[in-house]
């Protein structure tokens, strides 16, 4: 896979975009709700099929490394995340994606000898998982007609909704300017590396950004057992800021 062709081509072939967002349309949804979303999208913005990202961060294995990666998530469940990992100071290149409904990850050392390799309905079903946590990247995804939310209180919201025929609820932890706190779910994966299930997967969001009508979560921790002590001690795995978010309009 040729990434930045890769890259471009999936963002190149997005779907259409839809109308422009409309705070009146929320009517009919919970308070905290509301709130969340329209602080997350500009009244008058279109809603976008497609985001852009460049970020940097540090992944967790055996050790912190840093990384650097671009990303293009789309509201038809198509993902390509395209990185950069330095680990003892040797470059690790390679992508994890969802392409025709089907996921995949290849990493190479000098993008030449292999280091990690894998597919399968595991690993499709998990890396659909990171997507559904990725939505508040691009919140346009979460206003679609098949999307039903909840909201138990003032500051928690579940949205329920299906991407590529796994079913998810997505809890967010809601703050009282409508700016997001927390994104937790159940993830498919092996995080004891053993046999995949249905594991706590989230992360604490530390800062915001606002690009183009779309206010994102741009500091983020990521990890499996969120909201246990095994978060912290041994779940937490992903670190990242996002530099910039281009929205397919």
């Amino acid at each position: 896979m040729h990434a930045r062709r890769s890259l471009d081509a999936l963002w190149d072939s997005a779907p259409p975009d839809g109308p422009s967002f409309d705070p009146g349309s929320l009517a009919a949804l919970p308070e905290p709700v509301r709130r969340y979303l329209t602080h997350a999208i500009a009244p008058g913005t279109p809603l976008a099929s497609a985001v852009r990202l460049r970020m940097h961060g540090e992944f967790r294995m055996k050790g912190w490394w840093p990384f650097t990666a671009e990303q293009v998530i789309r509201w038809d469940g198509e993902m390509l995340w395209r990185a950069t990992i330095s680990m003892h100071g040797l470059p690790v290149t390679g992508f994890d994606c969802v392409s025709s409904g089907k996921g995949a990850m290849q990493w190479k050392l000098f993008g030449i000898f292999p280091v990690a390799t894998a597919s399968g309905p595991d690993v499709t079903r998990s890396a659909i998982g990171r997507i559904v946590g990725e939505t508040v990247w691009l919140p346009s995804l979460l206003r679609h007609e098949d999307v039903t939310w909840t909201s138990p209180d003032p500051s928690h919201v579940c949205a329920a909704f299906s991407l590529l025929n796994e079913k998810t609820n997505l809890f967010l932890t809601v703050g009282e300017t409508g700016r997001l706190e927390q994104v937790r779910y159940k993830r498919w994966g092996n995080p004891e590396g053993h046999a995949f299930h249905y594991a706590d997967f989230g992360g604490v969001i530390e800062q915001e950004s606002t690009f183009n009508g779309y206010t994102l979560p741009t500091r983020m921790r990521v990890g499996w057992h969120f909201g246990t002590e095994r978060f912290e001690t041994e779940g937490e795995f992903f670190r990242v800021t996002i530099d910039e978010a281009i929205f397919h309009t």
